[in-house]
């Protein structure tokens, strides 16, 4: 584990994330994206975007494709109601000799590396994990840690990115937070077109008529403004393959029992 020195305090640094995601589909919201991280000027400052949309559709694979796109280690932070202030910056911990060392949290480390830290559902936390970070999200460009008194400021090649799920298990974040989270990006679902490359991005090993009778269905769903995503998709055609090799009858036969198992019975009038 990679430790660094800050005015005598060692600190235990985390490390990036490699994840197999790939971005497919709604370049522009790609180019919105970084376009939000760039820096013009050496008196200019990054943005801190704030991706917002439905539950599975691909926040945190469209910033972590854009913190790939800028070479840069990625780093990930997931919120909770119960995330602390401290959580977000150093936490003491019991080292191997039982004594009390301090641990970087991947938002700090990032700070530290020059690296992009996605804050994933971000609304699920409370205001007071919030105001932890107000510093960091304008000019100023640091967050302050009262277990260990530092002071810690941000590289200048970090970039934050913050994902917020549109559902009812979140909390309002603040509006001095708001107007530090800027700009906000929309991802809606996406056309059928583009819903049909990321299935088969995500499943190379699917027949094409299994792929598209999942799209029709993702499709009828999101006319209806179900909140079904390409995510279940997924997981309704990964569920028919495995059924279809366990017992031998054809996937498409299974389609349905694989709509019913991922998403219930009420899902079953948007098929065909």
């Amino acid at each position: 584990m990679e430790q660094t020195t800050i005015d005598g305090i060692s600190l235990s640094l985390a490390g990036p994330v490699e994840l197999t995601l790939r971005w497919v589909g709604q370049d522009e919201l790609l180019k919105q994206l970084l376009a939000a991280w760039m820096v013009i000027d050496e008196k200019d400052i990054p943005f801190n975007p704030r991706l917002i949309g439905k539950p599975g559709v691909g926040k945190t694979t469209l910033a972590y494709a854009a913190a790939r796109r800028l070479g840069r280690p990625v780093y990930l932070f997931q919120a909770t109601m119960d995330t602390r202030p401290e959580d977000l910056i150093i936490t003491p911990v019991i080292g191997p000799d039982g004594k009390i060392q301090y641990a970087a949290s991947s938002l700090v480390s990032a700070m530290l590396k020059g690296g992009v830290l996605i804050l994933d559902e971000g609304n699920r936390m409370s205001e007071k994990a919030w105001a932890s970070l107000a510093p960091l999200l304008d000019d100023r460009r640091y967050v302050e840690s009262i277990i260990t008194g530092l002071r810690v400021p941000a590289h200048r090649d970090f970039r934050i990115v913050v994902t917020m799920n549109e559902d009812s298990s979140t909390f309002e974040v603040p509006e001095y937070i708001h107007s530090r989270l800027q700009p906000q990006i929309f991802i809606d679902f996406p056309e059928a077109d583009e819903e049909l490359l990321i299935l088969k991005e995500n499943l190379p090993f699917a027949p094409s008529r299994i792929l598209a009778y999942v799209v029709d269905f993702l499709q009828r769903a999101h006319a209806a403004d179900e909140l079904y995503s390409v995510r279940d998709g997924i997981n309704i055609a990964r569920y028919a393959l495995k059924m279809m090799a366990a017992t031998e009858r054809d996937s498409v036969e299974l389609l349905p029992l694989a709509v019913e198992r991922v998403l219930g019975d009420e899902a079953l009038r948007y098929l065909k």
